[in-house]
């Protein structure tokens, strides 16, 4: 479904609400917010296809932006808001955006990029949610201005998401605009169906910035099923705990260093919080150590739920927590795409191998092959040991990268290299 539609069934249900400010919006105002921006973007000469830029942290007004970019068939571009100007800029420039919504709040770093995007084309449209920046114009102004009603000739947009850059300078990923209608079913709906029982009562909890993959497409998808999405300006352990309460949150999406956060609050605090609303939590973004989901699964019961893949969507795997619970360690099965795993000279490997598959499909991670450490011949992967680093709870954060030292007459460097060691 869409949000639309649901701004007629449950018009004054809550869509986000904000923590910890309580801020709401509800279906008819996110329709409405989304209405007036899609008619901007047609006012200011914008077609399908054409691509905008979201440069924000985490506020109310975010996912309607996203929204008024989807429902005007354009291409919305989450930039990260700890990025420098610079950065950012080559972002702006690399995917073709012809406008920026920007927040006031990212600071110096907008108001250097600001200068360089006028300078370069005074022209170029720009607006700022939630304060003024010179040379921009105010994004709740300009949509106030116009029409709350749909566009003519609506068309399904999409996120273009930026990978992390690990190989170079960020990558720009494009998919395939969906053909139909707004109103059509998304795949997602059906993987959140089926996978974490979502629903139009859902409540998520969404405590990392949107301008992530996973964040922002939950988002969106709880929307899209007619769900309450609780958006975390920033996270926090103990309040992430508050806010399951407070809104009696059925799902989450987490991280690793959350989970481990979170096992890390005294015990209690953790008991001090009702959190039997939870139906699932969902984590993916790194591999998490076995101990710290041992730990959380022993803690909040068989709700916790993992998926890999990556955001160019060609594939994922995904694995409950009765399934991990008889495989620990393992990301799933294949439910997206065909798992095939090569050797480095691209030929399939068998089950069981560095990488690796069991005989019954399930998948289990080492780590990237760009971070091995090769130290006497033998391979190190800097996850291991970043896993046990970071169980201990003295430690808030590891990370193990290999030091180049001379050794017989040879060195190693970060991937290779008989001399190399860890640090």
């Amino acid at each position: 479904m869409h949000p639309t539609q649901w701004a007629v069934s449950r018009a004054e249900h809550p869509a986000i609400i904000m923590a910890p400010s309580g801020e709401q919006m509800d279906y008819a105002a996110l329709d409405a917010f989304s209405n007036r921006g899609a008619q901007l973007f047609r006012a200011l000469g914008f077609a399908t296809g054409d691509v905008v830029a979201i440069w924000s942290d985490n506020r109310i007004d975010y996912l309607p932006v996203c929204w008024a970019a989807e429902r005007a068939g354009l291409a919305f571009v989450p930039v990260s808001s700890r990025l420098k100007a610079a950065e950012a800029l080559y972002i702006l420039r690399d995917a073709g955006a012809r406008a920026l919504i920007l927040s006031a709040g990212i600071g110096a770093e907008a108001l250097d990029l600001v200068r360089e995007v006028v300078a370069a084309d005074p022209a170029f449209p720009l607006f700022t949610l939630g304060g003024f920046l010179p040379g921009c114009q105010s994004w709740d102004a300009a949509v106030e201005a116009m029409p709350a009603i749909p566009i003519g000739g609506e068309a399904p947009g999409r996120p273009m998401l930026y990978s992390s850059g690990t190989t170079g300078r960020a990558k720009g990923i494009v998919h395939s605009r969906r053909a139909g209608t707004i109103l059509d079913e998304h795949p997602y709906e059906l993987w959140f169906r089926d996978f974490y029982s979502f629903g139009d009562d859902s409540v998520f909890l969404s405590p990392a910035p949107l301008y992530h993959a996973a964040p922002l497409l939950f988002s969106l998808t709880v929307h899209r099923m007619g769900g309450t999405v609780v958006v975390m300006e920033r996270f926090d352990a103990e309040q992430c705990l508050a806010l399951i309460a407070r809104h009696r949150v059925t799902h989450a999406q987490l991280v690793p260093t959350m989970f481990v956060r979170l096992l890390r609050l005294p015990l209690e605090v953790r008991n001090a919080y009702d959190l039997s609303s939870l139906r699932a939590i969902v984590h993916a973004g790194s591999p998490c150590p076995v101990d710290v989901k041992q730990g959380m699964i022993e803690w909040l019961g068989p709700i916790i739920h993992e998926y890999y893949g990556a955001s160019e969507g060609f594939g994922r795997t995904c694995i409950g927590p009765d399934e991990w619970l008889e495989r620990p360690g393992s990301v799933g099965r294949a439910t997206q795409g065909v798992l095939r795993l090569c050797d480095e000279e691209g030929r399939e490997v068998g089950a069981g191998e560095t990488g690796h598959v069991d005989a019954e499909g399930y998948l289990y991670l080492t780590d990237r092959h760009a971070f091995t450490i090769i130290s006497g011949s033998v391979n190190i992967y800097p996850q291991e040991a970043e896993d046990i680093l970071s169980g201990h709870p003295l430690v808030a954060d590891a990370a193990v990268f290999g030091v180049p030292r001379p050794r017989n007459g040879r060195s190693g460097g970060r991937s290779g290299g008989a001399g190399c060691e860890c640090a």
